[in-house]
């Protein structure tokens, strides 16, 4: 097994439907459970929720043996923190809130040996390389490396054929709760102009040559924009599905007892 391979990044340049699940519990039994549901791939968020070095490292462990791909989304577009998380393994990176081409280029680079970029040489105690035990893991590892850059505001879908165009960026997401924050629709990302916005930035990144991806808890908007071309999409989240099912879960019965206390004593 080419434990370098990286499936996820050929099925984005193949523009093969991806269909995801976000990951905001911070927790590696958790996350086995999800990678065991089906999806596609799964992303471990480090910029919303309480994850950290180690707890992605427990959850990339955790999905290994399943044959789901995980993506891990940067708190930033830091490169310390990107080089802790690629020697802890990661290969599919988002970058959160790049807002122009030099932006992207500097999260490429972060993921990149030299002379393509500036990534720190650890393989020997890192878990990417496994303790170098992957044959030519350093000449090989910068083009397992995929790219996804986050376009969150007006000013980086005004940019984003220059984001699209970065040697080495290999999807570009957007985020749809920030983005109708930022057009002035705060908590509402499917008025009619965020919409417009995210459609017309699809099929924009498209035309970049390049995979669009978003996320949202709406089936019918994540339809919508499977239809016109996304590639990778989150269809709903760890937490909120949690949530929303222990939420209905006491409903049910909570209503039992009231309908039956309204008849009568027990």
């Amino acid at each position: 097994m080419d434990l370098l391979k990286n499936s996820y990044k050929q099925a984005l340049l193949e523009r093969r439907p991806q269909i995801g699940l976000w990951l905001v519990l911070a927790n590696g039994y958790t996350t086995e459970i999800c990678a065991g549901a089906g999806f596609d791939w799964m992303l471990i968020d480090c910029e919303h929720s309480p994850n950290t070095l180690v707890t992605v490292l427990e959850q990339l462990q955790a999905a290994a043996p399943y044959p789901v791909s995980t993506v891990v989304r940067a708190p930033w577009n830091d490169a310390v923190l990107i080089k802790q998380l690629l020697d802890v393994g990661v290969q599919n990176l988002l970058v959160p809130m790049v807002q122009d081409a030099d932006e992207a280029r500097r999260a490429v680079a972060a993921t990149r040996y030299p002379p393509l970029g500036f990534r720190g040489i650890g393989s020997a105690g890192a878990r990417a390389s496994r303790w170098n035990r992957i044959p030519n893991y350093l000449q090989r590892a910068n083009d397992e490396m995929c790219v996804m850059v986050q376009v969150e505001t007006p000013e980086a879908l005004a940019n984003i054929e220059e984001i699209a165009a970065v040697d080495g960026v290999d999807g570009v997401f957007i985020g749809p709760a920030d983005l109708s924050a930022t057009m002035g629709h705060m908590g509402n990302p499917g008025h009619p102009e965020v919409q417009v916005a995210i459609d017309d930035a699809i099929a924009r990144i498209l035309k970049a040559g390049k995979a669009p991806g978003i996320l949202h808890s709406d089936p019918a908007l994540c339809r919508r924009w499977l239809d016109n071309g996304a590639v990778f999409v989150a269809v709903g989240l760890d937490g909120a599905l949690l949530a929303r099912a222990t939420e209905s879960l006491a409903a049910t019965f909570k209503d039992h007892v009231k309908v039956h206390r309204s008849q009568g004593p027990y």
